[in-house]
């Protein structure tokens, strides 16, 4: 795992250094995870994308914004109610955002949009329509980390063969035994798979 943070908004020759160690990276990982946090760090993310494409790599992705453009051809986006609201508005139901997020899906090539939606668990939106899980019932400490803990269960279970449907049960209990503990908090393969 490569992880990058910029405070400030990096220089280009910062970023070109990070796009060849990407492409070093690339060839010995199954999966490519990014999580936009909006500071500059991804503003290569389209030519990187390219590259896992090429390469033959499940690209996932936490965004950030009102331009998802820069993701096109991943293989899924994972944004939570209010960073979906900024890029395809209000929906009046779940038919109306059923429609919305199968528009902004196939405008941008993507495989699949992950939906998540806190206490109502998650959606995934693909080509075969939708697929519900809901929140599993737990006392909420700490919501430090969820969708980073669901982004990265998916990721990993993807990585190793899974398909984002089948996945999407696991990462919803990580995210919620994670929101179950005090803190910026892990899940053990025995805790997820008990």
């Amino acid at each position: 795992m490569l992880r990058l943070d910029f405070e400030n908004t990096p220089k280009n020759e910062v970023l070109a250094t990070q796009t060849a160690t990407f492409m070093e990276l690339l060839p010995s990982h199954q999966a490519v995870l990014f999580s936009d946090y909006g500071k500059g760090g991804l503003a290569h993310v389209s030519d990187m994308i390219a590259r896992a494409v090429e390469a033959g790599k499940p690209i996932l992705i936490d965004p950030k914004g009102s331009d998802y453009s820069r993701y096109q051809q991943a293989t899924v986006i994972t944004p939570n109610r209010v960073e979906l609201q900024q890029v395809i508005g209000t929906w009046q139901d779940e038919a109306d955002l059923q429609t919305k997020v199968q528009n902004l899906r196939q405008q941008l090539g993507l495989q699949a949009v992950l939906l998540t939606r806190s206490e109502e668990g998650m959606t995934l939106f693909d080509a075969q329509g939708r697929a519900d899980v809901k929140a599993q019932a737990r006392e909420v400490f700490d919501v430090t980390g969820a969708g980073d803990t669901v982004i990265a269960t998916l990721a990993t279970l993807v990585a190793s063969g899974m398909s984002l449907r089948e996945a999407l049960t696991w990462a919803n209990r990580a995210g919620g035994l994670v929101v179950g503990k005090f803190g910026t908090a892990t899940v053990s393969y025995e805790e997820l798979f008990a």
